[in-house]
């Protein structure tokens, strides 16, 4: 039996806000063990999710990519041959080169996201885009929604110290389940609980974990939540729990804010959210009789068309209630400003040219299929590098996404770790690391620390990290003299570190985190918030947002912008509005053992997922004639789906929940969840609407 030789220390790589400290355990073999949760981090606390501790799964797994393969056959035929790195390379690199001579260089577009969130393996990228002045990227499937409805509020992506759960006797967790993707939101919420007898609000569109485990548990119909925070603050003015004092001196707009709540109150709000009055008028009163009520704020809630409307409209209780003044009251969305960490360097930021064009991630199948609005004026794409994501699975509208990548001009690099249903429509396929494998860094979106992720064994032979594909195809493109190429890992860590005043990236290391915690002052906006008038914006002008998540001015501004409210109202005009065609609502949730499409592969959390499902209601499910683990088809104009039905009472009735990003090839008819999702943008700022779907269900 291999012996545990030491314990490294390193950070969670995945798309998750809570970016835990590891401490991992290294065999003598040079394989890894289990992986735990640092306890003497304050935020981690020793906490983890199941998936990443047992992470050997993915690492050792005997399915993980380890030669470069060119594609020998016809597209998705699963006919490759092996070959070396330089091989693969040298043809990468003629193909690209050949492509730009036919378009023009716009015509290559890398296409990357969150697969690792790395700071130097997923945004070297950009360096390479820059000096070949190949298409930008708008990135759009994740946070557009919810940084621009937390923006248009406070002026900027911070707020409280999650930490500071501890001080608070009311934490509503708004719009996240917890319990299966951001476990340590729950852990410092319990922790109040029973230090505290802090309260638990969790506010959802099903019966979560989290959910279950809440004090008082708030089950809403799709895109209903901007309607229940008006009516939230309703009563707040109503009865004279409402802070005027704080509001004079902090806000703006909050006597219009009065006046047009006057006819948004919990009787209107009721049919809206399928909540009783007595229930929205319990949790009003309960948020306005606490003032030390934090308001824990997802981006679940968020994805759908009226997402920005509906972060806003939750973050404006706080305000209402001057809840930001004291500790443990305010809300935290995210800390994204916090860090001040310069990495222009590692993404070439001096050779970007704001002239190329911008491709929106999210209409990627618009894009392949040569729509000419979503080319932005461009030439077509004929040549993609693609890392850290894995788009035939998780982007929308599926089907056009996959007719894209038939096309016999595209020709696709795929950079990957496993033989994803992306790889598997590639013509060049490159075996990655993983991130114990190489190094980098990390910080945390869900609390205030940055986290170095070392090098701690050594990778199968084969696998490359995504800086060694920058390097090596920027000397064979020409351009790897220019501006931050030449460089190791290392030293680009160490640039950002000295930039980013952090000292060197060893420093980092050794200190295994490094707590970038604003003062109390400043993390409750008592200085004034972000704005330049210094007031949180009750009625904000959407199309000034200036947050990181902007589209450029080529792309101008999304979605049905005119249609937005100026003033917190339930956006019901911009939602996919279901019919007597298509009278159920999709919920496209996380599940508790996939994060994405990642994990899928592993054998433990498949096995614990079992199959793609649809969670219907009891009483959805008689009308139709469904009985629990029936095969049912879910389908739109978009495409049909089939999956097997669990009848359960945990979400309301009319409303649909599939849990997983399932591969396509799990499901029946090879078609996955995504392809019933459209990917028309969520105004202002772009975004897919994941959780804004119209479906018809019929058994099979």
């Amino acid at each position: 039996m291999n012996q545990i030789q030491r314990i490294g220390h390193t950070a969670c790589p995945h798309d998750c806000p809570s970016t835990c400290a590891l401490e991992v355990e290294i065999l003598d073999n040079g394989h890894i063990g289990r992986v735990r949760g640092a306890k003497d981090n304050s935020y981690t606390d020793g906490v983890i999710c199941a998936k990443v501790a047992r992470y050997a799964e993915r690492v050792h797994h005997p399915d993980r990519l380890t030669t470069p393969l060119v594609r020998t056959g016809p597209k998705g035929g699963g006919e490759w041959r092996e070959v070396g790195w330089d091989e693969a390379l040298e043809l990468v690199a003629e193909r690209f080169r050949k492509a730009a001579e036919m378009h023009g260089t716009e015509t290559v577009w890398p296409y990357y996201y969150a697969g690792t969130m790395g700071i130097v393996q997923r945004d070297g990228i950009h360096r390479l885009r820059h000096a070949m002045r190949w298409s930008y990227q708008f990135d759009t499937i994740c946070i557009n929604p919810a940084w621009t409805g937390y923006h248009a509020g406070c002026g900027a992506i911070r707020g409280l110290d999650p930490r500071e759960m501890h001080q608070s006797d009311v934490i509503v967790i708004w719009g996240t389940n917890a319990v299966a993707t951001q476990i340590n939101v729950m852990r410092h919420a319990t922790q109040a609980r029973k230090e505290r007898g802090a309260k638990i609000v969790v506010i959802d569109v099903y019966e979560t974990e989290t959910m279950r485990q809440a004090d008082m548990g708030l089950m809403l119909k799709p895109g209903s939540d901007a309607a229940l925070a008006c009516a939230v603050m309703h009563v707040l003015f109503r009865d004279g729990m409402a802070d005027r004092d704080y509001m004079a001196r902090y806000t703006r707009g909050a006597e219009a804010l009065e006046d047009h709540l006057k006819t948004r109150g919990p009787e209107w709000a009721a049919p809206i959210t399928g909540l009783s009055v007595e229930q929205i008028e319990a949790f009003a009163r309960l948020v306005g009789q606490t003032k030390n009520s934090f308001f824990r704020l997802g981006y679940g809630f968020t994805r759908g068309r009226g997402g920005a409307i509906s972060m806003h409209a939750a973050l404006s209780i706080p305000a209402v209630t001057g809840a930001w003044q004291v500790e443990g009251g305010g809300a935290l969305h995210g800390n994204g400003d916090i860090f001040g960490m310069d990495s222009s360097t590692i993404k070439g930021a001096r050779l970007a040219d704001p002239s190329i064009r911008h491709l929106d991630q999210s209409r990627i199948g618009a894009v392949l299929t040569n729509d000419p609005d979503a080319l932005n004026g461009g030439p077509p794409v004929t040549a993609m590098l693609i890392q850290n994501t894995n788009p035939v699975n998780v982007a929308p509208e599926q089907s056009l996404v996959r007719q894209g990548f038939m096309r016999d001009d595209l020709f696709t690099v795929v950079h990957e770790q496993f033989m994803t249903e992306t790889a598997e429509l590639a013509d060049v396929v490159l075996p990655a690391t993983m991130f114990l494998e190489h190094d980098d860094i990390y910080r945390g979106g869900g609390h205030t620390h940055i986290l170095p992720g070392p090098k701690l064994i050594d990778p199968p032979e084969g696998p490359k990290p995504n800086h060694f594909v920058f390097e090596e195809l920027a000397k064979r493109l020409g351009v790897g003299d220019k501006e931050g190429f030449g460089m190791t890992e290392r030293q680009l860590l160490d640039d950002l570190a000295k930039r980013s005043a952090l000292g060197t990236y060893d420093d980092v290391v050794e200190q295994r985190w490094v707590d970038k915690a604003i003062p109390f002052e400043q993390a409750h906006f008592l200085n004034g918030f972000a704005h330049p008038d210094g007031r949180f914006h009750f009625d904000p002008d959407w199309t000034r947002i200036m947050n990181g998540q902007r589209p450029a001015d080529s792309l101008g501004l999304q979605g049905p912008v005119k249609k937005m409210p100026a003033l917190p109202d339930h956006p019901g005009d911009l939602l996919e509005q279901t019919d007597e065609a298509h009278p159920f609502r999709l919920v496209t949730a996380p599940a508790r053992n996939y994060l994405n499409s990642s994990f899928a592969e592993t054998p433990t959390s498949r096995k614990k997922e079992n199959r793609p499902t649809a969670m219907l209601d009891s009483a959805d499910a008689n009308r139709i004639g469904i009985v629990d683990g029936e095969r049912i088809l879910l389908s739109n104009k978009r495409g049909e789906v089939v999956l097997h039905a669990v009848v359960a009472d945990k979400a309301m009735a009319g409303t649909v929940i599939a849990e997983g990003i399932w591969p396509n090839k799990a499901h029946e008819n090879g078609q996955g969840i995504n392809t019933l999702i459209g990917a028309d943008p969520i105004a202002p700022h772009g975004g897919a609407a994941f959780h804004d779907c119209r479906v018809a269900i019929r058994k099979l």
